[in-house]
């Protein structure tokens, strides 16, 4: 360094004393700049910055000349004279531009490499973080603090807070949290040395802090997991009316779901998701400017570079997909498409945009959607939903029989919606003040999304987590304080009473985990009219299966589909068939022509009496438990499809199955399909997913105390533990939501071991089962739980929406009470009890069915809001609704069964402003090419009848879809 000048020397002798350390703290701090590093560089070509700066203007004045005076042959000339001159000025430059790259790259590898920052990723991402618990212990109640370290990987047990760590569990023996559903509880099961099962019970603070510990837990075990790829990850889902107004300077409480409704705990701040979606409306900002302003937000707030995986956008409405860099190379099979939906279907101010892709092995579909505005056009809101789930071509190509709702594993289907509460406007003042005494409820009866989505008219089978949180429009903006309902125009005085047009929806395959951890809105960004809607989910996802196994020795595996029968809603009087599609099928599958049986309210039933043998690609069960199986009735004319449904491979793990679908088509109730699957895999085991981590059960009044912080040897765990995610966990209502399918299946038998052993799936705690034990419980993601009490007598059931309710001996409550007649008329038969490819018989038609017994029914309801919020008429006075708890019956009945005697039919042709005439036969639903909701006078009341109603009275049915 003697031979450079003297300042330059200091200069760089100065950033290696000093400033190199200052970079380095800025790159710990999420900036990887580094700002000093780019001050030396300046410094030192000072002088070159000044010659530069004089020569260029004229350079680029000569530029233009030669650019006028020799434009045809201007590429030659450049390159000759490049060319020509290795040390031309032009040359020097080029290299001096290359060496000041490489120094940049040298110092940020070097930098980047000692303050642990790897592309866009710290080490020290996720700070430690103590929880302050209630802990009982020989009956009295002690304060305690535990200490998540997600990066090390431990907890910290402490009596006091700045009490000494000397007491941790690693992760790998944390075996498994199981929470309360009345209080704040959590019960941690942990491996000691000697193998042993520790039980620790703590009370948390509220509900929100446990769901803070139980998620860094999950982080800490995904991080520190040897599993290659993820088997779940947590997707936030986002929209936002932008009212066509500039973002405010800071965005983060919406991606941190801050503000009202199910929101996020402090502690989980620093978790990062692992996929955004973004769904604005009336965006005024450009692509690239709003993907920019996203990136940077999330930067801020996660230290992490997100990366862009699609873009869609029409007219204003716009849709961004970012996701963690880890992921790029998992997310393939990207496709994004629009439809528009405004005048005419021609403008795109209204319409659709959608993203879909493959992650490893599960499909994600995501629509974003702007529907027409106005309280009175709830019906063109309607037509917007069909012509949106019609249209919109995303997904695998070769589903073309099935639209968006079958194409995807899970499907997100959000936006503003613009559906109202249907009141009249003299309410307005009544609507403002229940809001602000959070009498949400009372709202959401009047809510028409809701109304209209309970009479099957749009979103059949989608969920929507109960919503806790203040209408989002119309607000004045600057405030959350005020709603403007009146809006001044030409005509007179427009209402936009207080609704709640921003929503998100999700529908997925059966079995399969899905969880909804925050849904709410902001308060704090007040831009727009309309305040952003965030929500955030835990979701399964398979990984790209590679078999361990030699293919040679692996025993092939089967599927078998038998005594399928559908009922289809039409007369008409061509043959069908059905058709079977999967990922995991090297191409579809064709039936046989079914047998047509016609019924007097003008439904079809086809039997198909052949057994249909489908062979899958891989017979794992690691891969074909995760698998699922599209059906469609197909016409032999004109092979169009009549509906679609899907069937979950998981519900056949242990035995044959009966599984009963509602068939749907272009978003309608078209049929029932139902039938038997039975499953043969190969040799092997299903490891632990990350969402059997934690487990929900019910508090047992009965539990001993004061062994909540001891070694317990005869330990009994919960009579009833499952995954919140096949059950209702959060509503507070006893109604039962339809999601479109059930599945009766019988409890797979097996011995167990003693109790403190695993379950075959690693880090799955069992207790201790006798020798006569039959009433061990299955979850349907496969683990079991005994039915056991701690005096060893079997334990009651929990009233699990996922089981039904239970009474003794584990037989469902009513059930010999009330006989389902559509059970006795198509009962399945029974299959072998060795599952053996054999050539079916061929089996009389108009042979009755051998009767079979019925095990346990896993229909997975939710519990919502019961259907009568939808009944109340918009000019009926606001009552709080009432609610009560029924006790879930596994029937056929339920879960997407449809009792076809007393069924409203689908409407017929009628003139605007006729009144509803009973007709004398039922109509096909295919006899009118228009969409259904177009032929529903406005006029008509939005009283459906009651359930009850149905078993108790025989009307003739009125125009109309079925109601629940």
């Amino acid at each position: 360094m003697s031979n450079l000048p003297e300042e330059h020397q200091k200069s760089i002798e100065e950033y290696f004393h000093t400033s190199v350390s200052l970079d380095a703290e800025q790159v710990q701090s999420g900036n990887p700049s580094l700002p000093h590093l780019k001050k030396l560089t300046m410094g030192i070509c000072k002088q070159l910055n000044s010659e530069i700066s004089r020569t260029l203007p004229t350079l680029e004045t000569f530029q233009r000349l030669l650019d006028q005076q020799l434009a045809p042959g201007i590429g030659r000339l450049r390159t000759q004279v490049s060319a020509d001159s290795d040390q031309s000025v032009s040359f020097r430059l080029e290299q001096l531009t290359k060496l000041l790259y490489s120094i940049e790259e040298k110092a940020k590898t070097a930098v980047f490499e000692w303050a642990g920052y790897d592309g866009g990723h710290r080490r020290s991402l996720i700070p430690p973080i103590t929880f302050e618990v209630k802990s009982e212990l020989l009956g009295l109640t002690t304060k305690m603090f535990l200490k998540v370290d997600v990066e090390t990987g431990k907890i910290y047990f402490k009596k006091y807070k700045d009490g000494p760590e000397d007491k941790y569990f690693v992760h790998n023996k944390i075996l498994q949290l199981v929470k309360s559903q009345k209080v704040a509880k959590l019960v941690i099961m942990l491996e000691t040395e000697k193998e042993k099962t520790l039980r620790k019970e703590f009370v948390f603070d509220d509900t929100k802090k446990r769901e803070g510990f139980c998620q860094l837990l999950q982080q800490m075990k995904n991080k520190h997991s040897d599993k290659p790829e993820p088997d779940m990850i947590t997707v936030f889902v986002g929209t936002w009316n932008m009212g066509n107004a500039s973002p405010p300077h800071s965005i983060a409480s919406w991606f941190q779901c801050k503000g009202q409704g199910k929101t996020r705990d402090d502690t989980a701040d620093h978790i990062p998701h692992d996929i955004y979606v973004f769904g604005t409306q009336e965006d005024p900002l450009g692509e690239k400017e709003w993907i920019d302003t996203l990136k940077s937000a999330l930067r801020g707030t996660t230290n992490i570079s997100f990366k862009q995986i699609a873009t869609q956008t029409l007219w204003n409405i716009r849709i961004v997909v970012l996701a963690k860099p880890e992921h790029e190379n998992r997310i393939s099979h990207i496709f994004s498409d629009s439809v528009k939906t405004g005048i005419a279907n021609a403008l795109g101010n209204k319409g659709a945009v959608g993203v879909s892709f493959m992650f490893n092995g599960t499909s994600f579909g995501f629509v974003n959607s702007h529907l027409t505005s106005g309280s009175e056009k709830k019906i063109r809101r309607n037509q917007n939903y069909v012509s949106i789930l019609r249209f919109l071509n995303l997904g695998d190509k070769k589903l073309n029989p099935f639209d968006i709702t079958h194409r995807f594993t899970h499907l997100f289907w959000f936006g503003d919606l613009n559906y109202r509460i249907e009141l009249p406007s003299t309410e307005a003042e009544s609507i403002v003040t229940k809001i602000k005494q959070q009498q949400y409820q009372e709202l959401l009866c009047r809510d028409q999304l809701t109304i209209e989505k309970g009479e099957e008219k749009v979103f059949l089978h989608y969920d929507e987590e109960e919503i806790t949180f203040a209408p989002t429009y119309r607000f004045e903006r600057d405030t959350r304080e005020r709603y403007a309902y009146t809006k001044a125009k030409a005509t007179g005085t427009k209402y936009n009473l207080p609704s709640w047009c921003d929503r998100v929806l999700r529908k997925s395959y059966p079995l399969v985990h899905v969880f909804c951890q925050s849904y709410g809105c902001t308060n704090d960004i007040m831009t727009s009219d309309h305040s952003p809607v965030f929500s955030t989910f835990e979701v399964g996802v398979a990984s790209q299966f590679v078999s361990k196994h030699d293919p040679s020795r692996v025993s092939q595996g089967g599927i078998k589909f038998m005594n399928c029968v559908a009922t289809l809603m039409t007369k008409s009087k061509t043959k069908f068939f059905l058709e079977y599609h999967s990922s995991c099928l090297e191409k579809f599958v064709k039936s046989s022509e079914g047998e047509n049986q016609d019924h007097s309210d003008g439904s079809i039933k086809v039997r198909f009496g052949n057994q249909v043998e489908l062979v899958p690609i891989i017979s794992d069960p690691e891969y074909l438990l995760d698998q699922h199986i599209l059906l469609c009735v197909k016409s032999t004319d004109c092979d169009e499809s009549y509906g679609e449904g899907c069937v979950a491979l998981r519900a056949a793990e242990s035995s044959y199955t009966e599984f009963h679908v509602t068939l749907t088509h272009h978003g309608e109730r078209t049929g029932t399909l139902a039938g038997g699957v039975q499953l043969r895999t190969s040799e092997g085991k299903q490891t632990e997913k990350l969402y059997d981590f934690i487990k929900v059960e019910r508090d047992d009044s009965g539990a001993s105390k004061g062994k909540g912080l001891d070694l317990i040897n005869k330990f009994a765990l919960p009579s009833d533990i499952t995954n919140p995610s096949y059950m209702g966990v959060g509503f507070k209502s006893g109604g039962v939501t339809d999601r479109g399918w059930s599945y009766s299946m019988s409890p797979k038998s097996g011995s167990g071991g003693g109790f403190g052993g695993r379950d075959q799936t690693h880090g799955n705690t069992s207790p201790k089962k006798t020798a006569n034990d039959r009433s061990a419980v299955r979850s349907p993601t496969g683990k079991a739980s005994d039915n056991v009490s701690e005096g060893g007598k079997p334990a009651e059931m929990f009233d699990n929406p996922l089981y039904g309710s239970m009474g003794k001996g584990g037989v469902p409550r009513g059930a010999k009470d009330q006989p389902d007649p559509q059970r006795s008329k198509d009962q399945l038969t029974p299959p072998d009890p060795i599952f053996s490819f054999t050539k079916p018989s061929d089996q009389d038609p108009d042979r009755p069915p051998v009767p079979t017994p019925r095990n346990r029914s896993y229909t997975c309801s939710e519990t919502k809001p019961p259907s009568s919020v939808n009944t109340a008429s918009a000019s009926a006075p606001l009552h709080p609704p009432t609610y009560t708890k029924n006790p879930v019956k596994p029937s056929r009945s339920e879960g997407g069964m449809v009792q076809t005697t007393n069924r409203p039919h689908l409407p017929m042709k009628s003139r605007p402003g006729q009144a509803d005439i009973t007709p004398t036969k039922p109509k096909d639903y295919r006899d009118s090419s228009e969409l259904p909701s177009k032929l529903r006078p406005p006029t008509r009341p939005i009283q459906p009848l009651p359930k009850e109603a149905h078993h108790e009275a025989t009307q003739p049915p009125k125009m109309g879809r079925s109601v629940k």
